[in-house]
């Protein structure tokens, strides 16, 4: 039998992938609005993104883009697996194999395998911890490309064209093993792990965003079932996967952004968050810019964070079908008897 944790996985990978390469430059808009320090009201997407271009061509909406794919691979690869394994080790030890057994989500929950509110935020929180910690460096990596590529355009001499400009920050930006090799050179290897507390607090949007994405998808599956008096299969459509996860996201980056504001401050080492106490960061914060500095960019990092989740819960489920499918011949010569 096919390891569907490990195929899970994998689907998960590419759905973010996928997801990331559609809505990358509201990543790179909101990640720079994040960790500007400053009491101006920030401004609209499209004149944030118009002024990126400005300074640096088209390809500066994408700085960073090649760590922010590995970032985003490994994240969900990470994440989908030990939620799927303790998903299963969960159902296993409520007496549910054939609901751990079962391949799709709909066939999990019509064989009792609904996880609990409760349930669904331990597996969350053993995923997210997981993710958090193996992949903090690349996203570290990825933030510190991004203030760079702004930093260089920022810093273009007078007298110098836009397209002079535009040439020679091209030159100067660097590959994700010299961002990682500058990181350690200057800072020292746990400079990887900058902002590793924050990250862990923010273990909470995954939590709240799969837990409210497991218990809404439930509640549509059964209600669907009960239409039909509890007989017959169920499916959820790529659309139902697409606006469950729009809505699950919404939810959690709502109630978690002011965290993704202190994290993304950490680990870009800009100005004076450099500490490594979250309270600090978040009182200096407050302090220079007021209450609002918390939620800067947070309409860029919400239309990205809806974006990005809807289509990654879309494709990864299609992801997963094709897979399966795939693989359903092989998995059935090799449970042959000999």
């Amino acid at each position: 039998m096919s390891d569907d944790s490990f195929i899970h996985a994998c689907a998960g990978g590419a759905g973010g992938v996928i997801a990331m390469c559609a809505t990358y430059p509201l990543v790179g808009i909101s990640t720079r609005a994040a960790i500007e320090s400053t009491k101006k009201q920030d401004e609209s997407i499209v004149k944030s993104a118009l002024k990126i271009i400005q300074a640096e061509g088209v390809s500066g909406l994408y700085a960073g883009l090649n760590s922010s794919l590995i970032g985003i691979g490994v994240t969900n690869f990470v994440y989908y697996y030990f939620f799927e394994r303790s998903r299963d080790i969960i159902l296993t030890s409520k007496a549910g194999v054939s609901a751990a057994q079962s391949s799709s989500p709909t066939a999990k929950i019509v064989n009792g395998g609904a996880l609990s509110t409760l349930e669904s935020m331990l597996a969350g929180l053993v995923a997210g911890t997981a993710t958090t910690i193996i992949s903090n460096p690349i996203w570290v990596i990825s933030t510190r490309q991004t203030v760079r590529s702004k930093a260089l355009s920022s810093a273009k001499p007078s007298g110098v064209s836009n397209d002079a400009a535009r040439g020679r920050n091209q030159v100067k930006k660097l590959s994700f093993y010299q961002t990682m090799s500058q990181i350690i050179r200057n800072d020292g290897v746990l400079a990887l792990w900058r902002g590793l507390g924050p990250a862990l607090v923010l273990v909470i949007n995954p939590i709240l965003q799969y837990t409210v994405f497991e218990q809404l998808k439930n509640w549509v599956v059964k209600t669907r079932l009960a239409k039909k008096g509890g007989k017959g299969s169920v499916s959820l459509s790529d659309w139902d996967f697409f606006f469950l996860g729009a809505l699950s996201k919404l939810v959690a980056t709502s109630v978690t952004y002011p965290q993704i504001v202190i994290k993304s401050r950490q680990q870009s080492a800009s100005g004076n968050y450099k500490s490594a106490n979250v309270l600090q960061v978040m009182v200096d914060i407050v302090k220079d810019e007021g209450p609002t500095g918390l939620y800067r960019g947070i309409s860029s990092k919400l239309l990205q964070s809806v974006l990005t989740a809807a289509i990654l819960f879309a494709s990864k489920e299609r992801v997963f079908i094709a897979t399966k499918a795939a693989l359903a011949p092989a998995t059935l010569i090799a449970s042959k008897p000999k």
